[in-house]
């Protein structure tokens, strides 16, 4: 048996941490202030004001960037994924380069190739995130562009219109969280290489530095009490 006890734990962990924490952030965001929930609001406050806008140069360069950064992990996350199918013709080196670590396991090269192919498999999954991800905001783009204008910001029909805008930049921006989020726990998979007690470490690590960037830190409180003030402000102004 190639595999050892510590490496069937230190798999289940890899998983229940990746997916448990997937299932627990979706679940907590619908009742919690966090990164996506109140991104989300300010995203729909964006769409409704690019109604009242005649000339929207600036909101298709700000949609041009954001297209661009998941550009840039799409294109780095194809060179990534030659790296790794060239290490399958270098088993041998990577093999001694292991085993150079001084609490490295010893490890067959049947098990090298199994971790290659659990690597490989997270960056594809993470590829193929980006580019839905950049495929929904060409979508948007479309949307925007089809938008017609009301200076006044008062036609309930386009607010509807506004509304599922918003809805499909936060699917665009869902799409490129769990991208990015396969990079970490990529990085807690490379530890399996070395030591099961290392991925474990490592996955417990990951999933609190997820939910302490999505959940606890200072900017998830400057975007919520941002987003709190855009919301009384357009209360005051549909009043008036």
């Amino acid at each position: 048996m190639p595999f050892t006890l510590l490496d069937f734990i230190g798999m289940l962990v890899f998983l229940l941490s990746w997916f448990g924490y997937t299932v627990f952030a979706k679940k907590k965001a619908k009742t919690t202030d966090c990164i996506a929930r109140s991104l989300h609001q300010h995203r729909i406050h964006w769409m409704y004001e690019v109604i009242t806008k005649d000339i929207r140069v600036g909101e298709a360069a700000l949609l041009a960037n954001l297209e661009r950064n998941i550009a840039f992990f799409a294109s780095s996350t194809l060179l990534i994924l030659a790296g790794l199918f060239t290490l399958f013709a270098k088993i041998d080196t990577l093999a001694s380069v292991i085993a150079s670590f001084p609490f490295a396991n010893s490890v067959s090269h049947i098990v090298i190739q199994v971790k290659l192919a659990l690597l490989v498999f997270i960056f594809a999954l993470s590829f193929f995130q980006f580019t839905w991800s950049m495929r929904q905001y060409g979508f948007l783009n479309v949307m925007v562009g089809a938008l017609p204008v009301d200076l006044s910001g008062g036609n309930d029909n386009l607010k509807a219109y506004a509304l599922q805008m918003a809805v499909v930049q936060d699917q665009a921006a869902h799409s490129y969280n769990y991208g990015l989020r396969s990079y970490y726990f990529a990085l807690a998979a490379m530890c399996w290489f070395f030591h099961p007690l290392l991925l474990v470490g490592m996955s417990l690590w990951v999933v609190y530095t997820l939910y302490s960037r999505e959940f606890n830190s200072k900017a998830v409180r400057a975007i919520t009490i941002g987003q709190k003030i855009l919301h009384e402000e357009r209360e005051k102004l549909a009043e008036k």
